[in-house]
């Protein structure tokens, strides 16, 4: 299908239908709703044409309430204001529902990068045998997280896709309840979620989406791609889960929690197979069969609803009664609906008992903190120390000799400090969970801010010390590299682990595999976006190498935002780039907050943007012969480009107003107030905001709000100017055309800054402390802007992309005046004379405003 009919499809199907379906809004029968709805349009073409004519937010809002309204006092103009943020927020779930429903007419779901798409491209080039071989092996692992940038609460989310299907049905009576509900139901959580709060949010989409979406293509795969003739134990795709195992910096997440959540996971997936014994029961009503299928009914139902009464039932166990069904429906009758069983089969293959596997994750210097307390609590109360008097001067081979010896049954309840005692429980926990819900719930312990072989060290010796023995460490230990420095550490880091005996035992127990997490999010804010991505890419070359030497199989773990300035954006075009020199068994990624809801919102995304990174991780090996890999010169200009861009971004970080111009003008601030995660919007207890504290959520985040995506762009003009500067201009459109990696960088780098928007803070730049730094972001803005659009012989940002290029003007234009609101807001809080009564009231629409624009953005944070 041609990008032109995709084009109409997307306004036919999408940006008309939001026309009539907006007009209902105006009709709701709520207070103040259909008043807004009269004076909404003036206010948004108040804004269009006011930033035409360089006016600043605070002068368009005085103006549309002076020409437009009666109203002349503050506190009648703050509450229409508040309400004009309601009725926004209502229009961009409606927005979402219209895109999601027509999701099939604007994606090409069979094209390049589909399942289909794959095999027949395999069939044409006679590679079917290789793509077999691949798939028995390859896989994709998506990591839900429970990072603080998803908006929507429960009840909207369930507004949205059922909304979404009435749409697709042009039901218009029942479009027109759902638009009602939404304009009575709350936008925002009354209170801080707790860690299992956020879990259970997001198991939503395990149960109503991923469920199918994931059964169904391991469904494709058996049937059309291996004939129905499939024996593996390769699940193509497996879910992992941080809710309730991610400790980093979250105070709230604690052992009792983590199990709590394992446990839900667990029932959420029973629930899902009691549901689908539920339908089969109807059709396998044969003889023999259908008692077989009533006992399994009752034994699932007792699991879910009698837990505590009844003997839990594993994996081996369910999979062994749907076999005997099974072969006695080959047998005795002539296999009628055995495709149906055969689904079931495969989803229990693939989601066991877990459901998805849940990660624990703790910062290094946390770890290092509990050994040296615990070592202090014992010495207190004259019981044997785990550590010499000299532990904290020794060197770091000698420190590690220590840490292996280390082991026993430590007990938590021995340690005053909580820190401490949670941190044991956790390891103790991950130990009940494998006997709860298999090896396969939990089974990652993830250190961030590694630095060092000693830190991976210190988790080994924390786990030996709650009686895991050497021979039985069921636990992948996952080392997280993520500034520039830990980065270019990270090969000597693992080499020195790879050579320890006691390591090396430790990865022949875990088949001589070694997961390795990398991070675009902290890479990103603390070397820049060109330079934080190329450093990935040799990282995991030069680690590749290493382990490869030592017979090593790397899996590599990315730590995507959901922003192209944090990993994301176009994603599979990233694995689809990788060279041979990149171990490609797994792709393993994180997805977060807006990313979930607009990639795996519906089964029709879900399906399509797996298959995508299926797609991309298989034909990077099948078909690399077809494809220019990153050659030697080609190396050199992305070093520069990533040096230049380096030092660019970090003479601009280190402006002694770099901080302050941000929490001035952005809600960074107001995270913390937004009741949208339980995890801290910053790291450590320090009154005053430290850049080394901030976390990349709410960095990245206020950047987009401020719609100036500094970390998405800021540095690639300033390197393609000097390249052009040295004559190297031709060099670097060649490898824009031949070099897939490089291409969808910049790709990336055109959707962060087709996001940007300075009109509406250009009034800052005759501010006379914050001015010069709006102006140095404007201009890179502008320089990285005109060589991009050169680099690509375009005229258009996303040109290539136009129903995505459709799509977010839409999404910017609905949010225009949420973001001059938030602008007056932020800017009446920095006003002397404004009381204090008032701030509190600002500081709320500032808060409020904030989520619309998130949700709006889909990638912003």
């Amino acid at each position: 299908m041609s990008s032109s009919l995709y084009t109409n499809n997307f306004k036919r199907n999408v940006a008309d239908k939001y026309t009539i379906y907006n007009s209902l809004f105006a009709a709701l029968p709520f207070s103040g709703v259909a008043n807004v709805g009269a004076f909404l349009p003036i206010l948004l073409q108040a804004c269009v044409d006011g930033y035409a004519n360089g006016k600043s937010p605070i002068e368009i809002i005085n103006e549309f309430f002076q020409q437009h309204t009666s109203v002349r006092e503050e506190t009648d103009k703050i509450d229409r204001l508040f309400k004009s943020v309601q009725y926004i927020e209502r229009q961009v779930v409606l927005f979402d529902a219209i895109e999601d429903a027509a999701f099939d007419s604007v994606n090409d779901i069979n094209g390049a990068g589909s399942l289909k798409g794959l095999y027949n491209e395999a069939v044409f080039t006679g590679k079917t045998q290789a793509l077999k071989n691949k798939l028995r092996k390859f896989k994709v692992r998506v990591v839900l997280t429970a990072h603080p940038t998803q908006f929507y609460p429960g009840n909207v989310l369930g507004i949205i896709h059922d909304m979404s299907d009435a749409i697709n049905k042009n039901d218009f009576h029942t479009i027109n309840q759902y638009i009602q509900q939404l304009g009575i139901t709350p936008f925002f959580n009354k209170k801080q979620p707790t860690p299992y709060d956020e879990a259970v949010n997001l198991m939503w989409y395990l149960e109503n989406i991923l469920y199918q979406s994931i059964g169904n293509i391991y469904n494709f795969i058996a049937r059309e791609i291996f004939d129905n003739d499939y024996d593996g134990d390769n699940p193509f795709i497996e879910l992992g889960f941080w809710p309730g195992g991610d400790r980093d910096g979250n105070p709230f997440v604690n052992a009792a929690t983590t199990i709590k959540v394992a446990e839900a996971l667990r029932s959420a997936i029973i629930v899902c197979y009691y549901r689908d014994i539920r339908k089969l029961k109807r059709r396998l009503t044969f003889s023999g069969v259908d008692q077989m299928v009533h006992e399994l009914e009752e034994q699932l139902y007792a699991n879910v609803f009698r837990p505590t009464d009844c003997r839990h039932i594993g994996k081996d166990e369910l999979l062994h009664k749907l076999y005997d069904i099974r072969n006695l429906m080959v047998s005795q009758h002539h296999s009628l609906f055995l495709q149906r069983v055969d689904s079931l089969i495969h989803k229990v293959k693939i989601f066991g008992m877990h459901f998805a596997s849940l990660d624990v994750r703790q910062d290094s210097r946390i770890h290092r903190h509990v050994l040296l307390q615990i070592n202090k609590e014992l010495k207190e109360k004259s019981l044997h120390p785990i550590l010499p008097d000299n532990y904290e001067t020794l060197s770091p081979t000698a420190q590690i000799a220590v840490l292996a010896d280390l082991h026993g049954n430590i007990d938590p309840a021995l340690f005053r400090d909580t820190i401490t005692r949670d941190t044991l429980e956790s390891m103790y926990a991950i130990n009940q969970i494998q006997q709860l819900n298999g090896e396969a719930g939990c089974h990652r312990y993830i250190i961030s801010n590694c630095q060092s072989a000693v830190n991976v060290m210190e988790v080994y010796a924390l786990l030996r010390l709650c009686g895991w023995s050497k021979e039985l460490l069921s636990i992948d230990i996952v080392p997280l590299f993520e500034t520039i420095d830990d980065l270019q550490q990270a090969e000597s880091i693992m080499e020195l682990l790879y050579t320890l005996p006691i390591y090396k035992q430790h990865l022949h127990l875990r088949k001589q595999q070694q997961t390795i997490m990398l991070g675009f999010s902290d890479g990103t804010k603390d070397g820049g976006y060109l330079q934080a991505n190329w450093s990935i890419y040799t990282a995991k070359e030069n680690l590749t190498a290493i382990s490869r030497k030592y017979n090593i199989k790397a899996r590599f773990f990315d730590g995507r935002g959901g922003p192209p300035s944090r990993g994301g954006g176009k994603t599979n075009k990233f694995y689809a780039s990788l060279g041979s020199n990149i171990e490609n068994e797994e792709i393993q990624i994180t997805v977060q907050g807006q990313t979930i809801t607009s990639n795996f919102g519906t089964i029709q995304s879900s399906q399509y943007n797996l298959e995508q990174l299926l797609s991309a991780g298989a034909s990077n090996e099948l078909f690399a012969d077809t494809r220019i890999q990153v050659s030697q010169h080609d190396r050199f200009l992305l070093e520069e480009l990533g040096r230049i861009s380096h030092e660019a971004y970090q003479s601009f970080k280190t402006h002694p107003l770099f901080l302050s111009y941000l929490q001035r003008f952005s809600p960074l601030n107001y995270y913390s107030k937004s009741n949208i995660a339980s995890r801290p919007s910053k790291r450590g207890n320090g009154g005053d905001l430290k850049f080394e504290d901030l976390r990349a959520v709410p960095f990245v985040g206020s950047w987009s709000q401020l719609k100036q995506n500094v970390p998405g762009f800021y540095g690639v003009g300033t390197a393609l100017l000097e390249m052009k500067n040295k004559g190297l201009w031709n060099d670097v459109k060649a490898m824009f055309r031949n070099v897939l990696f490089f291409r969808t960088l910049i790709d990336n780098s055109m959707m962060s800054m087709l996001k940007s928007y300075f009109a509406i803070t250009q009034y800052i730049k005759d501010d006379p402390q914050y001015g010069p730094i709006w102006q140095l972001v404007k201009d890179e803005f502008d320089l990285t802007r005109r060589l991009v659009l050169q680099l690509a012989d375009a005229a258009d940002l996303m040109a290539d992309d136009q129903p995505g290029r459709a799509s977010i003007q839409m999404r910017d234009k609905i949010v225009l005046p949420l973001l001059t609101i938030q602008q007056y807001a932020l800017h009446q809080l920095n006003q002397p004379e404004t009381n204090e009564q008032l701030k509190v009231v600002y500081e709320k629409l500032v808060t409020r405003s904030m989520f619309g624009i998130i949700n709006a953005a889909r990638n912003s944070a």
